[in-house]
């Protein structure tokens, strides 16, 4: 196995007032509605246990589960990190979302680096990161445009 990884880094102001967005982004049973290939969230307190959608990249499926323990400092910011309960996961992320005032209404930033292991060799690192870049990239504009539909604004 070789671990991949991609990160995506964005920012945006969004209209409406920071506590409706820090709500949205707490809350795990919204955001498999506002993610795609993201199915369910399993919550227990600060860790948070991901099921994404059945995934291919380059032709390898994966069915990942994923934990991640998640960091809330009200109102301003979400931190997680992969952190399996004692086994082993072949996917995971790390990141952050940034809530700040804006005086058009928050101004949200996102960094998330999205980890797999896949029975690949290195050589193989250009295309798969092309790949999950591409998905991530895709899965974030998404996000956004669910976000704001949400929250009214869309």
């Amino acid at each position: 196995m070789t671990c991949f990884s991609a990160t995506n880094h964005s920012h945006a102001v969004v209209p409406v007032d920071r506590k409706q967005v820090w709500e949205a982004l707490t809350d795990p049973d919204l955001l498999p509605r506002l993610t795609p290939l993201l199915r369910e969230i399993r919550a227990d307190g600060d860790v948070w246990e991901w099921h994404p959608t059945r995934l291919t990249v380059l032709g390898i499926g994966l069915a990942p589960v994923f934990t991640e323990k998640m960091t809330f400092d009200e109102p301003r910011r979400i931190d997680y990190e992969h952190s399996p309960p004692g086994t082993t996961e072949r996917a995971g992320a790390d990141g952050w979302y940034l809530l700040e005032d804006h005086p058009e209404g928050t101004h949200l930033e996102i960094e998330l680096t999205m980890h797999v292991d896949l029975p690949l060799s290195r050589v193989a690192g250009p295309a798969v990161r092309g790949v999950m870049g591409s998905m991530m990239q895709r899965t974030g504009e998404r996000f956004a445009s669910n976000l704001l539909h949400h929250l009214g604004v869309a």
